[in-house]
């Protein structure tokens, strides 16, 4: 069966790993201003990079129908509903292409049909509150320095002249009437961007012009409807349910607010549009990072996926009502369905991740180390081939999305420094040598399912796990074995009972059991291992001769009539299992006795217990680990724990005096 590499080929710059950290920047005014990157500036290299999706292509075509004058009653107001990042600048910068030259943009016709476009430039007037500086002012050019959205606006649809008849406006910070601004339009054809009016809300809070966006609002609402060729598009971050999730949350939802009073004075509601769907997030990811994709040869692999669910499928979530995975995997291809889920439902959601942009940005780096690579047996991109420990990826966690405090739980479980290895790295090593790297692959998952704004978001079930892992050429056995282990072993993941798999940035109750080890005093261990040796190995039957250290501490006479069991020290001496020899000590005693090495002569009396190398320092560490336990279950430091965290003390310490015997006998 094709494998990713046989099917998809990556664009150039994106396998390479130089895309530029410009080309996920759109800055509207920057390319208003002829400052833009190439890959926003030049129209033909920015439409060539965008997906056309539904709600793209009817925002183009009916703003088009407006300002040409072709449409009759086109709707007049359009605004753009979507999460942060979510493409909205995207499609804003669209519409500046198409107004001001879209008859030249050579694939224009995928996007909206050559009949409906404007036959001439259409002035176009933004506002960006990113770019707003409402206490010192933009300085616009002319010597026109403007404080206001609507001193912007009026700068921008007749320079000089048109800012003048609003400077009074801009300069007391009061909002024009609908007339004035109709006669700023003046009959010309002119479109009006208005975007981030959230972050220009969180900066001028407090202030006098705080409360003159909803006027504003009210009279541009009633001034664009009533002057043919103008069109006015606005956005706003606001996801289902009318309710906000990104950082600007508040804001968003106070200017939903604002603009649902504006519209019921104007009398005139605004045309929604969302330009980029969470349906249609894939196929804008795919079209940036791919420059092929073979959809025809892609069946078998899908077939395969789908084989796989339903094979597992009690392994699995349920599926949600009208949930498809198959059609979801073919709308997607490359793109796993789960990897979907945890950038637009979860990632999505944190305040410095741009939707959009920030999948674009991530998905070019998870690309161009997975081609890197180029892992066996790889069919799709998995929420797991996002590598923390390719460094553009970490630097992507822990400075741009600002996760700083989870480095030392990547550092520790999931992918370490250069020259060290993570516990799942660890776990790679030793358990699954010769295979895809479960561990790495659980740790990941579950990593990027820890990133969330909301709480109940954090996290995943292992049913999810499965889900997001289960691959062709991958074992769910071995996927559920990877789980179990580091969830045994993980140092940072929650501990809480019935949490969902996921990472904190404290240290749970595994990782404060390894501080108090690394305190225990060896001496103390060596002297308590030896008694408790001792003690296991004291019996009826035989006569112990503990710790022999040569034929001097083993005497050649009948004693009691019982034999004699020669227990050698795990320092002085041991044996490994897959090579067993008759180690040295054991044959000098057996063969001599005294000081002076006389012949033994009763070698048959004699039975030597010697410890099996491979399981040496794990009796040492169940020791260890006791020590550590019972400094643990001391009033002060258990009460520094939480409830759950006291109870599962007291009960491994219980369970640990058995695990220090089973470990002692299996040693030996």
């Amino acid at each position: 069966m094709n494998t990713i590499f046989d099917l998809c080929t990556p664009r150039d710059d994106v396998r390479r790993g130089t895309v530029k950290d410009s080309e996920f920047a759109a800055d509207l005014a920057q390319v208003l201003n002829g400052k833009a990157p190439p890959e926003y500036q030049d129209p033909a290299t920015f439409f060539a990079n965008t997906h056309p999706t539904q709600g793209l292509r009817a925002l183009l075509r009916s703003v088009c129908l407006r300002v040409s004058g072709k449409g009759g009653e086109a709707a007049s107001i359009f605004r753009l509903d979507t999460q942060y990042g979510g493409g909205k600048t995207h499609a804003l910068i669209a519409l500046a292409h198409v107004a001001q030259n879209g008859i030249n943009i050579p694939s224009i016709e995928e996007f909206v049909e050559r009949t409906v476009l404007p036959g001439s430039a259409v002035a176009v007037a933004a506002f960006d509150g990113e770019n707003a500086d409402p206490v010192n002012g933009r300085a616009l050019g002319e010597g026109v320095r403007a404080h206001t959205p609507w001193g912007e606006l009026a700068y921008a649809i007749g320079r000089k002249a048109g800012f003048r008849l609003l400077a009074r406006s801009d300069a007391e910070r009061v909002a024009p009437g609908a007339d004035t601004l109709r006669e700023l339009f003046a009959g010309k054809a002119a479109l009006i961007l208005l975007d981030e009016l959230s972050i220009y809300l969180r900066k001028v809070r407090g202030r006098p012009e705080a409360d003159q966006l909803a006027p504003f609002l009210t009279s541009l609402f009633k001034a664009v409807e009533s002057s043919p060729g103008v069109a006015l598009v606005f956005t706003l971050a606001i996801g289902k349910g009318g309710l906000a999730l990104d950082a600007y949350s508040a804001e968003n939802e106070e200017i939903a607010r604002r603009l649902e009073e504006a519209e019921k004075i104007a009398a005139r509601k605004a045309t929604l549009l969302d330009p980029t769907t969470e349906q249609e997030t894939a196929q804008v990811l795919r079209r940036r990072l791919f420059a092929q994709v073979d959809h025809d040869g892609a069946r078998e692999v899908i077939g395969a996926y789908r084989v796989l669910w339903t094979t597992h499928a009690a392994d699995l979530p349920p599926l949600r009502k009208d949930e498809d995975r198959t059609a979801d995997l073919e709308r997607s291809y490359p793109l796993h369905p789960a990897l979907m889920g945890v950038l637009t439902d979860k990632l999505a959601t944190l305040a410095n991740f741009q939707r959009v942009r920030g999948m674009l940005r991530l998905m070019a780096q998870g690309v161009a180390r997975l081609w890197e690579q180029r892992p066996a047996e790889t069919y799709a991109v998995h929420v797991h081939h996002l590598d923390p420990s390719f460094e553009p990826t970490h630097g992507e966690i822990v400075t741009r999305l600002e996760l700083s405090a989870f480095d030392p739980a990547i550092r520790n479980d999931v992918a370490a420094a250069a020259g060290t290895k993570s516990f799942a790295q660890h776990l790679d090593a030793t358990d699954y040598a010769g295979l895809p790297p479960y561990a790495s692959y659980v740790a990941r998952t579950i990593l990027w399912h820890s990133f969330a704004f909301n709480e109940h978001l954090k996290g995943a079930t292992p049913e999810e796990l499965r889900y997001a892992i289960l691959a062709p050429g991958l074992e769910l056995g071995f996927v559920n074995h990877a789980r179990q282990k580091f969830v045994e072993g993980s140092a940072y993941l929650d501990d809480r009972p019935a949490a969902p798999l996921r990472f904190l940035t404290e240290a749970n109750l595994t990782q404060i059991i390894r501080r108090q080890e690394d305190q225990v005093d060896a001496d103390e261990v060596r002297a308590q291992l030896r008694d408790r040796i001792r003690s296991i190995f004291t019996g009826p039957t035989l006569e112990l001769v503990p710790f022999a250290g040569g034929p001097y501490d083993v005497d050649d006479d009948v004693g009691d009539g019982r034999p004699r069991l020669v227990l050698l020290s795990a320092d002085a001496e041991t044996v490994r299992g897959e090579a067993l020899r008759i180690p040295p000590l054991v044959e000098k005693i057996f063969r001599q006795h005294g000081s002076q090495g006389l012949f033994r002569q009763l070698q048959n009396n004699l039975v030597f217990l010697v410890a099996d190398e491979a399981l040496r320092d794990g009796m040492r560490q169940r020791m260890v680990r006791r020590f550590a336990l019972e400094a643990l279950r001391t009033p002060e430091r258990l009460g520094q724990l939480a409830e759950h965290q006291q109870l599962k003390v007291q009960d491994l310490y219980q369970r640990s005096e058995a695990e220090v015997a089973v470990a002692i006998q299996q040693a030996y």
